[in-house]
C-alpha cells in the first residue's frame, strides 16, 4: 500500500553533498509532497552548493511569535460510523495514520456535541422537554461510534491529544423555534443549557475522556437554516459566555477552556471586541475559534492580527476547514491538485462575494491556508471530517465535503489522498509548545513558515504554489544548506540542532 511505503521513507536520513566546510552546513532532512506525485516523500539527496540565482531564505529563532497548541481533524459521528463499517486492519491503518508515530501525530482535534450535518440523524443528549436539571442527560448516542473512535487513537497516540467539542444546537425544546436547525435560545434556558456543558464534560470522563475546551456554538451566524444551528450576535454570545457558562463551568471544572466565535474570518473583529469588550466580559474567555469559508484562497490576515493585538494572551484557533459543495474524487491525486474542485462560493455565494471565491486547487488551498495562518499568530489548526465515504458522506443533510482520507466502506478500501500528507507536513513536525518565529525571504512566490520545537528541532514548511522550480539558500545562524523546491510542490525541512 502507497502509505506504508511512505511511512518507510520517512524514517530515511539524508546525507548532504558538497565541499562546504562541515561547520558552515546544517544538518537537514527534507519531505516533500508533489504535483509530479511525491506524498511525503524523503529526499534521497540535496541540490548542490553553488549559491547563483538562489533566494535567500534566513531563518530568526530568536524572534518567537506564537505558541503552537496542535493540528488535527475531528472526531465526527460519520467518520466514526465509516471506521466501525471497515475490517480492524483497515481501521487501525487508519487510526495509525492519524494519531500514531508512525504518522500524522494529530495533537489537537475536535468533535460535536449533540447531532451535526454529518450526523446520521438529528440527535440530542437531552431530549426530554423542560428537563432543567437535565436529569435525563445521556451521551448514549456517541457510545457506538465516536467515544469508540476517539479511544481507540488515545491508544496510539504516544504523546496525547487535546479535544475541542462544539455545539451545533442546543435541543430544540430549549429554543424560540423548537427546531434543530435555526432559532435562539431562550433566556429562560441560558443555566440549562450552560449545565449542559458541565453535563457533557463529566459523562465522557467517566468513559475515560478528558475534554479540554469547547466553542460556545459552530457557526453563530447561521448556515442558511440547512442543518443544525442556533443563532447568537457577538454581545449576545458574549453574556452567555459571561453570565451563565463561564461561571458554570469555571465553578465545575475550571480547567475547560471557552472559545468564541467559531465561524468566517471576515466577521472576526466584530466578535472579538465583544469579546474583549473589558476586563468583566473578557474574563471568561480563553480564545477565539475561526472557520476558513469565507474564501478559497485569501487567509484574511488583517482580521487574524486584530484577533491576535486584541488578545495577544489568548488561544486563536482554525477550529474548521473542508473542502465542500464537491464529492471527492477516488484514487485520483492529480484532481486535488486541480483548481476544478470547487467550494460552495463557486456555485452559492452572492454576486458580491463571487471574487472570494475562483476555483482553487483543494492542496493549494489548504498548505496556504495553515501558512497563512501560521504567519499570523494562530496557534492551532483543526481540519474537518478525518474519514468520509466516496460520495463524500454520510451526512443527514446530504451536505457532501472532502475529507483527508476517503472510504469505500462496501469494498473495504482506503484511500490517503494528497491532502492528509499535507496535513501530515504540518501535524508530525511541527509539535505541540513549539514556537513560529520570524522568517525573511526575496521570493513572493513562496509562502514560507517555520517553528522550534521544544527538543530543539526546528521545522521549516515551504509551498510552492507556481509550476516554476525553485532554488534556495536556507540560512541559521551564518550555517546554510542549498534546497531545490519542484513547481507545485510542499516541503518540511527538518534541522536537527545538537
Amino acid at each position: 500500500m502507497k502509505f506504508s511505503k511512505n511511512v518507510c521513507l520517512l524514517l530515511f536520513a539524508i546525507s548532504l553533498l558538497g565541499c562546504n566546510n562541515d561547520s558552515k552546513v546544517l544538518d537537514v532532512q527534507v519531505f516533500e509532497t508533489s504535483v509530479a506525485g511525491n506524498n511525503l516523500v524523503a529526499l534521497e539527496t540535496l541540490s548542490d552548493n553553488t549559491s547563483d540565482n538562489r533566494f535567500q531564505v534566513t531563518l530568526k529563532p530568536n524572534q518567537t511569535k506564537q505558541t503552537i497548541t496542535g493540528f488535527g481533524g475531528s472526531f465526527t459521528e460519520a467518520s466514526a460510523y465509516l471506521l466501525n463499517s471497515l475490517s480492524k486492519k483497515n481501521r487501525d491503518s487508519i487510526i495509525e495514520a492519524y494519531f500514531g508515530e508512525s504518522g500524522a501525530k494529530y495533537s489537537l482535534t475536535r468533535t460535536h456535541m449533540n447531532s451535526s450535518d454529518f450526523s446520521l440523524s438529528n440527535y440530542s443528549y437531552a431530549p426530554v422537554e423542560n428537563d432543567m436539571e437535565l436529569e435525563h442527560f445521556s451521551i448514549q448516542e456517541d457510545l457506538d461510534d465516536i467515544i469508540p473512535m476517539i479511544k481507540d487513537a488515545m491508544k496510539v497516540s504516544k504523546d496525547g491529544f487535546k479535544i475541542l467539542s462544539s455545539p451545533w444546537t442546543a435541543s430544540p425544546w430549549m429554543k424560540n423555534n423548537k427546531e434543530y436547525v435555526g432559532g435562539k435560545l431562550l433566556p429562560e434556558y441560558h443555566d440549562t443549557w450552560a449545565l449542559f456543558f458541565s453535563k457533557y464534560v463529566s459523562a465522557y470522563k467517566e468513559v475515560g475522556i478528558d475534554i479540554w475546551g469547547f466553542t460556545v456554538e459552530n457557526e453563530p451566524l447561521g448556515n442558511g437554516n440547512n442543518w443544525e444551528s442556533m443563532h447568537y450576535t457577538p454581545d449576545e454570545m458574549t453574556n452567555f459566555v459571561q453570565n451563565h457558562l463561564g461561571p458554570q463551568l469555571r465553578k465545575d471544572y475550571p480547567e475547560v477552556k471557552i472559545l468564541g466565535y467559531d465561524q468566517n474570518r471576515e466577521h472576526l473583529k466584530e466578535w472579538v471586541d465583544s469579546q474583549y469588550k473589558n476586563e468583566e466580559t473578557s474574563s471568561y474567555f480563553d480564545g477565539t475559534a475561526i472557520h476558513w469559508y469565507a474564501s478559497t484562497y485569501h487567509y484574511y490576515p488583517d482580521e487574524l492580527q486584530y484577533a491576535h493585538q486584541k488578545a495577544p494572551n489568548k488561544y486563536l484557533i482554525q477550529s474548521e476547514a473542508c473542502v465542500d459543495s464537491e464529492i471527492p474524487k477516488w484514487k485520483d491525486d492529480a484532481w486535488y491538485w486541480s483548481k476544478e474542485a470547487t467550494d460552495w462560493g463557486w456555485d452559492w455565494a452572492p454576486e458580491k462575494d463571487k471574487p472570494m471565491h475562483p476555483k482553487y486547487a483543494p492542496v493549494n488551498r489548504y498548505a496556504r491556508d495553515i501558512i497563512g495562518c501560521l504567519n499570523n499568530y494562530v496557534d492551532g489548526w483543526i481540519d474537518w471530517n478525518m474519514v468520509l465515504n466516496k460520495q463524500g458522506g454520510p451526512n443527514w443533510f446530504k451536505n457532501w465535503c472532502v475529507a483527508p482520507i476517503i472510504v469505500d466502506e462496501n469494498a473495504d478500501e482506503i484511500y490517503f489522498t494528497p491532502l492528509y500528507y499535507v496535513m501530515t507536513h504540518f501535524s508530525r513536525y511541527i509539535r505541540p509548545e513549539a514556537k513560529i518565529f520570524e522568517v525573511t525571504h526575496s521570493d513572493k512566490d513562496l509562502m514560507i513558515t517555520a517553528a522550534k520545537n521544544t527538543d530543539g528541532s526546528i521545522a521549516v514548511v515551504v509551498f510552492n504554489e507556481k509550476q516554476k522550480d525553485k532554488k534556495i539558500s536556507l540560512m541559521l545562524n551564518n550555517k546554510s544548506i542549498n534546497i531545490d523546491i519542484k513547481g507545485q510542490s510542499l516541503q518540511t525541512i527538518v534541522i536537527s540542532q545538537s
